[in-house]
């Protein structure tokens, strides 16, 4: 059985605004598998926050194949208080648009082992939020061309 960790981070200048994602797989043993950043658009924080996760959860799928899913174990850390306990089920979901995201989250989890949540502080985070700057920064800078 093999556990990837995550990183998530999603964000937003304006709320809502210009937003972007950043990922960080990792195995249990820290080694880096993989990074990715991406530029979605006009989202919330939030709405960004959940994007995230499922551009994380597609990336795995994409990475191990649908076989070796039922045997993988993902541990997903993001700083987002909302996403980690609404998909917990601490939190309802009172947001229609994040309850779309839920919704993908929970059919994408399907074909995991397992998959959980975790609460991170955001100093614990940086990779994932500086990913998510550079890709800001990034599209910005297109747009001053």
């Amino acid at each position: 059985m093999e556990k990837i960790i995550v990183y998530t981070d999603g964000g937003s200048r304006g709320n809502p605004g210009p937003s972007s994602i950043g990922v960080v797989l990792k195995k249990e043993n820290g080694q880096i598998l993989k990074k990715y950043s991406e530029y979605i658009g006009n989202a919330t924080n939030n709405e960004a926050e959940y994007q995230a996760a499922v551009f994380a959860l597609k990336k795995i799928k994409l990475l191990f194949g649908k076989n070796a899913l039922k045997s993988l174990e993902v541990e997903i850390f993001s700083d987002s208080e909302l996403l980690v306990n609404q998909l917990e089920g601490r939190y309802k979901i009172i947001n229609s648009r994040i309850g779309e995201y839920f919704l993908k989250i929970w059919n994408l989890k399907i074909d995991f082992k397992n998959v959980s949540f975790r609460l991170v502080p955001r100093e614990k985070n940086k990779e994932a939020d500086q990913l998510v700057n550079e890709a800001l920064d990034g599209h910005n800078n297109q747009n001053l061309f």
